[in-house]
């Protein structure tokens, strides 16, 4: 569904979306993206994979550099040990690789294509994940799981793209579906950007999760702000929860805890104020219209603009003089350009919520441009899902799993390569 005339975009978006003509559109998509499929010819056969009979079995897509899984695997540590208890041996590394073990959830596998994300992942994750890097689309065979999570790529959604229906892009959840067949898992939880929910109108959204559905599941889609959940910034996205038919258990999305009437939101000031001495490396340079086109600083008592995958666009820093607002679209930085600088790597990673021990691996060429490698963490920390985020969502099923595993496991299919 594209109009000829290119725009900044490869081409402009249409507005007037047709129900049908929607319908239509990502029919003939998923005929195209099942065709690919069958013509996948691989004798690759995974190795055995560390299952456990007493632990929910994970399977991880478009895994990154493992926001998502992190926060999932808090979640069931939580379950265990208590929520204090985890979120304080959450703090250093040391004691969380002593207790993550404990967790009622277990990662066996992932798969995505970006290098230095699985890098990072490796880093950070136990030796026991087996990491598949491949596209999905190209994954003949799925093992079989417990839950399977993912935050599938979004680009075509987004509200700062072109948000064109027919964007390839969109239709990588499909194989999310295809795996969830073969995967057969008691749940699983999936997470996109904001735009999705309006995209065609809300048809585009309406068809997802009738899709996710059809696979044999009760779907739940909600879109949530991470800064209701303890996380220093905004950040809109939508998580798909979804239940195997044959469980009694109905999913909720968690209620927010932070807020008014809550627990206070966690602001910059709360998140990075400590790193002002040692703040770490930031992607340095000059500041473009569009960069200037809107306002990009944030006061220390409130909480970050949403941190994207790039670290020319980085949000500011809160410090020296805020920006003043000239014209629709044109903002400037008063004061020399010195007192104006990025957030750093460290400090995007503690917004997301990362832990200060989680390491993002940069390439590791260090004939490469400063820029370039810091760009490439920037990327892995703004593609994440944000940890205490992702937690919150995943929390209510690692209660009803702890509670119900035999369950889970009575229903389960034999689990196999």
């Amino acid at each position: 569904m594209k109009l000829e005339e290119r725009g900044r975009a490869k081409y402009r978006p249409l507005k007037d979306y047709d129900k049908e003509q929607v319908q239509a559109l990502l029919f003939d998509k998923i005929k195209e993206e099942e065709k690919l499929i069958q013509n996948i010819e691989s004798d690759f056969e995974l190795p055995n994979l560390d299952y456990r009979d007493d632990k929910i079995n994970v399977i991880s897509l478009f895994s990154g550099c493992g926001g998502l899984d992190l926060g999932v695997e808090l979640a069931g540590l939580s379950a265990i040990i208590g929520e204090d208890e985890a979120l304080e041996a959450f703090k250093d590394k040391k004691n969380f690789n002593d207790l993550r073990g404990n967790s009622i959830f277990h990662t066996i596998y992932s798969n995505d294509l970006f290098k230095e994300a699985n890098e990072s992942y490796r880093i950070n994750f136990p030796p026991h994940v087996y990491q598949h890097e491949l596209d999905i689309r190209k994954v003949k065979s799925f093992p079989k799981a417990d839950l399977v999570l993912g935050g599938f790529p979004c680009p075509g959604f987004s509200e700062a793209g072109p948000r064109l229906i027919d964007d390839e892009r969109n239709f990588l959840y499909i194989h999310f579906i295809r795996c969830l067949l073969q995967a057969k898992p008691f749940a699983f939880i999936a997470e996109n950007v904001k735009g999705m929910m309006t995209l065609g109108k809300g048809e585009v959204i309406n068809q997802i999760a009738e899709d996710f559905a059809s696979a044999g599941y009760d779907v739940q889609v909600k879109l949530v702000n991470s800064r209701d959940y303890g996380v220093p910034q905004l950040r809109e996205r939508v998580f798909i929860v979804g239940i195997r038919e044959d469980l009694n258990f109905k999913y909720e999305h968690p209620k927010p805890t932070h807020g008014k009437d809550k627990l206070p939101y966690v602001t910059l000031e709360d998140a990075i104020k400590d790193l002002e001495i040692n703040p770490g490396d930031w992607f340095e340079g000059g500041f473009s219209p569009i960069y200037l086109s809107r306002n990009r600083k944030k006061k220390w008592n409130e909480q970050s603009f949403t941190i994207q995958a790039s670290g020319r666009q980085a949000p500011l820093h809160p410090s020296g003089p805020e920006m003043v607002k000239l014209d629709k679209d044109k903002w400037e930085l008063p004061g020399d350009e010195s007192q104006h600088r990025r957030l750093s790597v460290k400090e995007i990673a503690r917004i997301q919520t990362f832990p200060d021990w989680f390491e993002f691996f940069d390439g590791g060429n260090m004939n490469v441009q400063k820029n370039n490698r810091l760009d490439k963490q920037y990327k892995q920390i703004g593609n994440a899902v944000p940890v205490l985020l992702a937690k919150a969502m995943a929390r209510p099923l690692a209660i009803w799993a702890k509670e119900n595993i035999d369950t889970i496991k009575d229903n389960a299919p034999v689990l196999s390569k």
